[in-house]
């Protein structure tokens, strides 16, 4: 995938929710994966040519691993002209030295999301943008169902009532293959997922599951996708009936 294609599909996902405003001031939430560093791309050549004006950070919370080189990240932040904050923490002893967790990936994610938070707060940004994309959407639907009984997947956009930060997520009409190929065709600088659970979580049981499914009935995924965002879920925001943007 190129850059037009990633804007264009970008754009109407923003365009479609109305996640950007004027004078918004986003924050990136950086894990260095090939899906943020995209976004973070992808955002800034935006900024560019998008009618409303939008302020741009980037911020990255290291759990504290000892395993990820920020550098060439911090590089890419400098080209591109975006301040980029690096949130130190002590996540990854607190998980696996301290309370020894055997399913951690719930309170990581809660404890991640907090110092994102906090971070975003404090440099004054009022949205924080987060790249999922149209499989993590599916797969989250499927977590849902499986293990929780219920029909539900995140938001492209949600209001935090705790922080008042508004949560974005651009990249729900882009499938996870086109991003790899977006993020090898520009180079950019993927670090490793330096998290020990990697590869052993019942997200990855359900990629696993939905590969097959995609597989065996062709046209799956698209349906599956239509469900989700068709689906009326709590919290969704309404779409934008204009169909240059809602179409997909």
């Amino acid at each position: 995938m190129d850059l037009q294609k990633l804007l264009s599909l970008t754009r109407r996902c923003i365009d479609t929710y109305s996640l950007i405003s004027e004078g918004d001031h986003i924050a990136v939430g950086v894990s260095a994966g090939k899906d943020s560093l995209s976004l973070l791309v992808a955002l800034k050549a935006l900024q560019r040519f998008y009618p409303k004006h939008f302020e741009l950070s980037a911020i990255t919370v290291d759990l504290g691993l000892g395993n990820l080189d920020l550098e060439p990240v911090k590089k890419l932040t400098e080209d591109l002209g975006v301040p980029y904050y690096i949130v130190p923490t002590q996540i990854g002893e607190v998980l696996f030295e301290i309370r020894k967790e055997s399913n951690p990936c719930a309170l990581c994610a809660k404890l991640r999301k907090g110092a994102l938070d906090d971070k975003a707060l404090e440099i004054g940004a009022n949205k924080i943008a987060y790249a999922h994309h149209k499989d993590d959407l599916i797969e989250t639907a499927f977590l849902s169902m499986l293990y929780e009984g219920r029909f539900y997947s995140f938001s492209p956009l949600t209001y935090l009532d705790r922080t008042k930060l508004t949560v974005i997520r651009p990249f729900i009409f882009i499938d996870e293959a086109d991003i790899i190929s977006f993020a090898k065709n520009q180079g950019l600088p993927v670090c490793k997922n330096p998290c020990p659970m990697d590869g052993y979580t019942r997200r990855q049981y359900v990629k696993e599951l939905l590969r097959r499914i995609y597989e065996e009935v062709p046209g799956a995924d698209k349906r599956l996708f239509r469900a989700v965002i068709d689906g009326n879920i709590p919290g969704w925001p309404p779409a934008n009936p204009n169909p240059r943007y809602n179409k997909q």
